[in-house]
């Protein structure tokens, strides 16, 4: 299997000489910066600075670890991994790749059920005002209000009434096999890479009798408290847009994405927990919180501020006013959701703005309900700096004086926290300072690898100005190897870079190897004065919260010390 042809998956590519050249699948670039080169077997993204061989790609592009984007890789070659499992392991996975068969088996007769209902067609198309386009991009469906419908369809196509009971379509009832939904219109829940794992079943005629939801139940490929509805949908979006909204209601996101705002998603109609904020920061640490206005939606709001701090997310709130939802306030006004989206509040001060109207705050009691409320949140900031920001706003608010505050937060520490291991990936939020960073060392070194006479300007270089890993490899090679001309890729001393190194020589032969050595001279010392001056900066910041957390004049004094020295390294 090629890198290129499992990118063009993904990203369109053009031919460019030896190379193949595309639009970034990480940012809204208009000019290709992205590059796959065939002989190298890499990719490199310039735009965020991002690179790696095709599974580095698959799990970027795809969250997912190197497990999963191993096997996604195999499926695709037709490599099938479970023979090199355990019997055990071997057999589960046999269930689950069956449960998969069944579940879009399901989902296909689903949609060609609809397709023949007229009541649900309309309630789709004229209630809900979704387009022939959407139906098919959803793959919505209708199950039939007979009890074995779906049952015996998959009965004639040879699965057993074991295997349906395991995919979560089918049940018993009264010691027979029937279909687990019925007379409800159905929406596919499907994993991150497009897989039907499960369905959420809407009532079609309302039933006092009847919840007018209903959802898979937790099976050996459904985890309710891990999927995230729409998210195959709308990660292209998320990445490219570098936030996530989050919804209430599966419906929420099919209106929003056919309206064309596509970074939409949904918890499938259950509370919003850690690991499915943890799986939206695969994609992204901006993750907007949009839940109904109602007293349900804002305590379950309420409830998730600390758990994105648990992760380390960055929590916003959209706040929607007109309507009950966010289909209602599409259906009335596209740009108002546009725009609520945009006017996201960051959630503590939410909090705040909040409960100012919840409470008395000309009250001794409503001070004590307000500050309770806005200490337990936090209590669990990371940042001191940030911390400090809140105590003295609500001080200020409460007309306390801050020592008091200060005094409430310490007097009540927060409750300790359950230790849970932590996925294999967890990728941060982008931060694009240090992705500026970065690149700047990208270029510099690309430079000075594959130009012998630029060497010396690596001299005064410090290994603290490159960020640790491949690129101080790089850095001590080069430094105790000023002369060398040879192949990188055949330094056994540069394997330890491993596809770092073919990432800077693909970046000079793209953009600097045609290019005179003087020329290439200025060039690189700008991007080595550029380099430190970024790192300065970044210390310079590090320093200053660090400062500001010390707890005795000796710590500050030793800081400041630290600080004045970066500052001559500037200078």
């Amino acid at each position: 299997m090629n890198i290129e042809d499992v990118i063009s998956e993904y990203v369109q590519l053009k031919r460019a000489g030896r190379n193949f050249k595309g639009l970034s699948p990480f940012s809204n670039e208009k000019t290709p910066s992205f590059i796959v080169s065939p002989e190298k077997q890499i990719w490199h993204d310039f735009s965020s600075g991002r690179g790696g061989d095709m599974f580095t790609f698959i799990q970027e592009v795809e969250g997912l670890d190197f497990k999963g984007a191993l096997d996604m890789l195999a499926r695709r070659a037709g490599v099938d991994l479970d023979q090199f499992k355990s019997t055990g392991s071997n057999t589960n996975a046999q269930f689950k790749n069956r449960a998969l068969e069944t579940l879009e088996l399901a989902a296909k007769f689903y949609q060609r059920q609809l397709a023949a209902n007229k009541p649900a067609l309309e309630y789709l198309i004229k209630d809900r005002k979704f387009s022939k386009k959407t139906l098919l991009d959803w793959r919505l469906g209708y199950s039939p209000n007979t009890g074995q419908a779906l049952s015996g369809f998959l009965t004639k196509h040879g699965y057993e009434s074991d295997e349906m009971k395991r995919a979560g379509v089918a049940t018993e009832r009264y010691s027979r096999l029937s279909d687990m939904f019925r007379g409800r219109v159905m929406v596919p829940l499907c994993n991150a890479q497009g897989s039907v794992i499960g369905f959420t079943a809407r009532l079609l005629e309302d039933d006092p009798n009847a919840p007018k939801y209903i959802n898979t139940p937790q099976t050996i490929v459904y985890d309710k408290g891990r999927n995230v509805f729409g998210l195959h949908m709308a990660k292209e979006a998320i990445r490219k847009t570098g936030f996530v909204v989050v919804v209430e209601g599966n419906m929420d996101v099919i209106a929003s994405h056919q309206a064309g705002i596509a970074n939409v998603v949904a918890s499938a109609g259950t509370a919003m927990t850690e690991n499915h904020l943890r799986e939206l920061k695969r994609f992204t640490g901006d993750i907007r919180l949009c839940f109904d206005a109602d007293r349900a939606g804002v305590a379950a709001t309420e409830r998730m501020i600390p758990v994105a701090q648990k992760v380390e997310v960055n929590l916003k709130i959209v706040t929607i006013l007109g309507a009950k939802d966010p289909d209602e306030l599409i259906q009335k006004d596209l740009s108002a959701w546009e725009k609520a989206i945009e006017q996201a509040v960051y959630a503590p001060d939410w909090l705040i703005e909040h409960y100012k109207k919840e409470v008395d705050l000309s009250s001794a009691q409503g001070k004590r309900i307000f500050t309770d409320v806005l200490l337990a949140t936090i209590r669990r900031l990371r940042d001191p700096v940030e911390q400090e920001h809140y105590l003295k706003k609500i001080a200020e608010i409460t007309h306390t004086s801050l020592e008091a505050v200060q005094s409430k937060l310490i007097s009540k520490p927060a409750e300790p926290e359950v230790r849970q291991k932590k996925p294999k990936v967890e990728p941060k939020a982008i931060d694009r300072a240090a992705v500026e960073f970065q690149r700047l060392q990208d270029h510099f070194l690309a430079m000075t690898l594959m130009q012998p006479k630029l060497r010396s300007l690596l001299d005064d270089c410090h290994p603290e100005f490159f960020t640790d890993g491949p690129r101080r490899e790089v850095l001590k090679f080069l430094k105790e190897h000023p002369d060398f001309s040879g192949d990188p890729k055949l330094s056994v001393q540069l394997q330890a870079a491993g596809d770092y190194v073919k990432i800077l020589i693909l970046q000079f032969e793209e953009l600097y190897a045609d290019l005179p050595v003087p020329e290439l001279e200025e060039i690189a010392q700008k991007l080595k004065h550029r380099q430190i001056d970024r790192y300065v900066k970044i210390q310079n910041q590090k320093l200053t919260q660090a400062i500001g957390a010390a707890s005795t004049e000796e710590q500050r004094v030793e800081l400041i010390k630290k600080a004045n020295k970066l500052n001559e390294l500037i200078k």
